[in-house]
């Protein structure tokens, strides 16, 4: 046994196990994974409740909701994981032009399908806030539970 090896304190986890906690995009991958997840429970979810009241119509407002609400949180997440090995700069300008762009697209989908009456709009409000909601609050979850290397 050599001085070096006396001193370094034991490590319960092998390398390849430290390996795995080391990578800072983890949390961001787990919240994408978990949103992902939780979008599709919502949906099916959705689908079934609203496709029961409402038949057809129901079935395009979940879809066009959970389209809108969990686009939008899932896009987001997305765009700073595909940033994150740049400067902040360059991260929050590409939120901030998604974001950006995500409302515009949102305002020009609201306003063409405005007087159409091919979805119901009580199945595209609620789908949409529960997809809001839920998908922010799983991505939340997710990264705040992630197990990542932590050096004081």
């Amino acid at each position: 046994m050599t001085s070096s090896a006396a001193n370094t304190p034991a490590d319960p986890a092998g390398p390849e196990e430290r390996s795995k906690y080391d990578d800072p995009r983890r949390p961001l991958l787990r919240a994408l994974k978990l949103g992902s997840i939780a979008l599709l429970v919502i949906t099916v979810l959705s689908l079934m409740i609203w496709g029961w009241l409402s038949g057809l119509p129901g079935i395009w407002g979940v879809l066009i909701g959970a389209a809108i609400g969990g686009g939008f949180v899932l896009l987001t997440a997305m765009s700073v994981l595909l940033t994150s090995f740049t400067n902040p700069a360059t991260t929050g300008a590409v939120v901030l032009g998604g974001w950006l762009l995500k409302i515009v697209v949102l305002i020009i989908v609201l306003a063409l399908i405005q007087d159409l009456t091919f979805y119901d709009r009580s199945a595209l409000l609620v789908t949409t806030v529960l997809a809001l909601v839920v998908v922010l609050s799983t991505e939340v979850w997710g990264v705040i539970t992630s197990k990542v290397t932590y050096i004081n």
